[in-house]
């Protein structure tokens, strides 16, 4: 399905009847990483995925996407589907966005989990490595990409997962160099939302990858610390739909449950 959003194409599937869970990809990915979880939970629940801007069939609609630009367009598509309540499932982007929608919108929230992402904002050391990233992709996109995939997965399952990792390439390679750089800008920009962990009024879950290469383990038990969210640990790298499915979806299937 399409909605016009600032005249902006945005795709979006919706499957499945029940509370609404919406399923929110990571920088470099479109909806199709859900299908597995899509699968399972359509069975029980109504599940949204969306395709985030200049991803997927959603096309950019300028040179930065903040977060507040992705999480308005979420909104968009969810008041569209006259949804008013629902649980946000961000991976790595993904939990970004869903955490500025949780800021913008607190009230639409039944739950929220950030699946492989961090609340915290990006160190000075990330937005270097963010605008070599642009300079990469503006030199050649393609190479950026073929390099970047491998390097979210766990050293040790870069191997086992090479046919994995050649299909998330390939379907990488589709996306826009503005699309990329877009989505680079805006992340390098956003806020530091561990406000919301401490204080929100509904479940919160997050899911850590002990291996995981993007982001720093330690920092991500630190944002758990005096607060309720319910933390849950693999022992893998930054793609947990991947490197630990079977658990994850488990650990997802409960966490949807107890949001009341």
């Amino acid at each position: 399905m399409d909605i016009l959003c600032k005249n902006t194409n945005v795709h979006f599937s919706t499957t499945g009847k029940g509370k609404a869970v919406v399923l929110l990809h990571g920088f470099l990915e479109n909806r199709a990483m859900w299908n597995t979880i899509t699968e399972v939970y359509s069975q029980k629940y109504r599940v949204v995925c969306i395709d985030l801007l200049g991803h997927g069939e959603t096309e950019s609609h300028g040179y930065v996407h903040t977060m507040e630009d992705q999480a308005l367009m979420i909104k968009k598509v969810l008041d569209h589907l006259k949804l008013r309540k629902y649980i946000l499932i961000g991976h790595s982007m993904g939990g970004y966005i869903a955490l500025e929608f949780a800021k913008l919108f607190p009230k639409n929230i039944k739950g929220l989990c950030l699946m492989n992402s961090t609340a915290l904002p990006d160190s000075k050391e990330k937005i270097m490595n963010r605008n070599r990233g642009i300079k990469a992709v503006k030199q050649n996109h393609k190479t950026f990409v073929r390099l970047s995939i491998p390097m979210l997965f766990a050293e040790k399952n870069r191997e086992l997962y090479k046919k994995e990792i050649e299909e998330i390439t390939n379907e990488a390679l589709k996306i826009s160099p503005q699309g990329i750089i877009a989505a680079l800008e805006g992340m390098k920009i956003r806020k530091n939302n561990t406000s919301i962990l401490k204080n929100a009024s509904y479940p919160i879950q997050m899911i850590i990858g002990k291996e995981d290469p993007a982001l720093d383990y330690n920092s991500l038990i630190e944002q758990t610390k005096n607060t309720k969210v319910q933390k849950v640990e693999f022992p893998d790298g930054h793609m947990s739909h991947i490197e630990n499915k079977n658990e994850l979806v488990s650990v997802l299937n409960s966490f949807i449950k107890n949001c009341k």
